[in-house]
């Protein structure tokens, strides 16, 4: 289980840095859109997510249910916008800000709540 734990972390770690480089290289850029690193990047760090809660839970320690309901209500809704925005050739700025504080938000519920 360790190796599983470790190598689903990694995973998920990837995946949310991805999405967040995917992010990050348009901020300078006037028309943003949804590129292949964001759509990796969520895909991967959700899918991570949920086979990594399963980890969690077939272990002894206790699991946060409440902070693996809000990480999962914020990977969802940033999967949903990610690929109902993909395929457009652009996307309004504010939906692009919007997944920028709710990827920055999903990484700060994962490193502030304990």
């Amino acid at each position: 289980m360790d190796v599983a734990h470790v190598v689903l972390l990694v995973l998920h770690i990837g995946g949310v840095v991805a999405l967040l480089a995917g992010l990050l290289v348009q901020v300078r850029r006037p028309e943003k859109k949804v590129n292949g690193l964001m759509r990796d990047g969520v895909g991967t760090a959700f899918v991570a997510g949920l086979f990594l809660v399963g980890v969690l839970e077939a272990g002894d320690d206790p699991v946060d249910h409440t902070k693996i309901a809000v990480k999962f209500a914020i990977g969802l809704v940033l999967l949903v916008l990610v690929m109902a925005n993909l395929r457009k050739e652009w996307i309004p700025a504010g939906l692009y800000w919007a997944l920028l504080v709710l990827t920055l938000a999903n990484v700060g519920v994962a490193l502030a709540w304990n």
